[in-house]
């Protein structure tokens, strides 16, 4: 399985410089790259992490003692090639976070709550025709820094791999109808548009189940003309 997407996507993906995002501009190279090749444990290393996922691991609401808090989602779609081809047993991961707001992580000192039964990580394995599906809470919105009153739209990051340690890609999926959509630097570093809403996932009423949980389709392109935008840093 191969994860790389050809040169004529690239205009699909955000550059490493935004200037809107601050912080690209301390991670952005100054200088030419210097190529390196991969070793081979590198293009044919075991499979990352495949091995490991268990039974519930796609399910984020059983990971504590008790139900977490917030709108339970369903979050499911395909895994595809430039093709439409559903890619079969690709481990996707995703992480996000609570329903405050607030990542499970040392850094983000947000001053919302913590939910003790909810992490905000979950992964597991497309099947046979490349679908996966996820159970979680819905993320809110949160402050992040970057400029004057800025706040991140509730979003999910995805991270798909493939059968070595170099093919990974990650992206972010968004809900329809955001009303921070136009004061997002990260989401708007995706110039293109019609690639831009390729992030931004559908409503799904059909797999609505009554009265336990909404549902948001995403399928996942890895590449060619409709791609998903990827992260390229």
């Amino acid at each position: 399985m191969t994860l790389s997407y050809p040169l004529q996507s690239l205009t699909a993906h955000p550059p490493r410089l935004s200037p809107g995002y601050k912080s690209t501009v301390k991670r952005s190279p100054t200088k030419p790259l210097i190529p390196m090749r991969h070793t081979l444990s590198e293009l044919t290393g075991p499979v990352y992490g495949h091995e490991t996922v268990r039974e519930n691991d796609n399910d984020l609401t059983l990971q504590g003692k008790g139900e977490p808090l917030g709108e339970r989602i369903i979050v499911h779609g395909y895994v595809l090639d430039e093709d439409g081809r559903g890619v079969p047993n690709t481990l996707v991961e995703l992480w996000q976070a609570n329903a405050c707001g607030r990542y499970v992580h040392v850094v983000d000192q947000h001053p919302a709550p913590l939910d003790p039964n909810f992490t905000g990580a979950g992964r597991t394995q497309s099947d046979s025709a490349g679908y996966y599906r996820f159970v979680t809470i819905k993320p809110g919105a949160y402050p992040w820094g970057n400029h004057h009153n800025a706040w991140r739209p509730a979003h999910i990051h995805f991270s798909v791999f493939g059968h070595s340690f170099v093919s990974r890609l990650v992206t972010q999926m968004y809900f329809p109808g955001d009303p921070l959509f136009p004061f997002d630097p990260i989401f708007n570093s995706v110039t293109d548009e019609k690639a831009r809403n390729r992030m931004v996932s559908d409503f799904d009423l059909e797999n609505t189940r009554p009265d336990w949980a909404l549902c948001y389709r995403f399928n996942i392109v890895l590449r060619g003309r409709n791609a998903t935008p990827m992260e390229t840093k």
